[in-house]
């Protein structure tokens, strides 16, 4: 197994990349085109305490970014939060001469309104094969912005200056939103293939019984089947069909659950457990809620 290299500083991450100290100890901007290097990886994994925003003109960097084919080539965005593991594909010395990276520290935020906004902001826990591709028109919204932030580095830091780096960084965000659901939009066919594999893996789960042995389905269980972060595909799977993976579930949970109490004289806890509920009144808690109704009484009534 390959060895952790935890960096907990920009600064830290500036001596790594063999790079000048950054003139921020919170947020730094890195032009490869401006400040090409080359560095050897000492290990081929690593875990940063900050978060990342890269950009790639191409598809041929060392990061790993899966083999999907994509609709726009004008380049790459791929979202980092902290803590999260990346890693490279070869541990050979590697150029960078194209493209730019901003790092910036949570403690850069903790005292605006961004802080709390950041867990709307899920494609920061997507995988690097789910990395945003724009088109030129969106490359050019996005390196205006980064050149605003670019500009407040470069400059004498007044009592203004974070303020407006912030504000940056949330109108960047809230524009990647905005392309990441351009994304969804216009790999509708391929998207549309994710969602039959999903809704049959849902079937086969019950059909199989899974849920007796390893209890109800959740989110994570079938973006592993299917590849993909939990954040990507519960985004993916509610855009394409209105709802979230967890409400597919508690659909199919719902009409198994009224079709035992109505068609079987099975008692309300051993339906709770055929359908991979720990506890019978959770199922019954569950039940109430989206119907109105406890199990007793929908079987009474209907």
């Amino acid at each position: 197994m390959s060895d952790f290299f935890k960096i907990e500083t920009l600064s830290e991450m500036f001596r790594f990349m063999n790079l000048p100290g950054p003139k921020h100890p919170l947020i730094t901007f890195i032009d490869y085109s401006e400040t090409p290097f080359k560095m050897k990886l000492p290990k081929h994994k690593f875990i940063c305490n900050f978060y990342q925003i890269s950009f790639k003109s191409d598809q041929n960097g060392f990061v790993k970014y899966g083999r999907e084919t994509y609709d726009y080539q004008e380049g790459t965005l791929i979202y980092v939060a902290p803590n999260q593991v990346v890693e490279y594909a070869t541990s050979d010395e590697v150029e960078m001469n194209s493209g730019w990276t901003l790092f910036f520290h949570a403690d850069l935020i903790r005292s605006f309104s961004l802080d709390k906004k950041m867990k709307d902001y899920s494609f920061f826990n997507y995988q690097s094969n789910e990395a945003l591709h724009i088109s030129e028109k969106e490359k050019e919204i996005i390196e205006s912005i980064m050149h605003k932030i670019q500009i407040e580095l470069d400059s004498n830091l007044d009592d203004f200056s974070e303020e407006v780096i912030v504000s940056n960084l949330e109108l960047l965000f809230n524009y990647s939103k905005r392309f990441y659901n351009r994304q969804f939009i216009t790999r509708k066919r391929f998207n549309s293939d994710v969602i039959s594999e999903f809704i049959d893996l849902l079937e086969n789960y019950f059909e199989k019984n899974i849920q007796q042995e390893s209890g109800l389905p959740t989110t994570q269980y079938f973006a592993e089947k299917l590849n993909y972060s939990s954040n990507y595909l519960n985004e993916l799977v509610k855009k394409q069909t209105g709802k979230s993976v967890s409400e597919h579930i508690n659909f199919k949970v719902l009409e198994l659950a009224k079709s035992s109490l109505l068609n079987t004289t099975k008692t309300v806890s051993e339906i709770a457990f055929e359908l991979g509920f720990t506890y019978s009144q959770y199922f019954s808690r569950f039940f109430k809620k989206n119907t109105g109704k406890t199990p007793i009484e929908y079987r009474k009534i209907s």
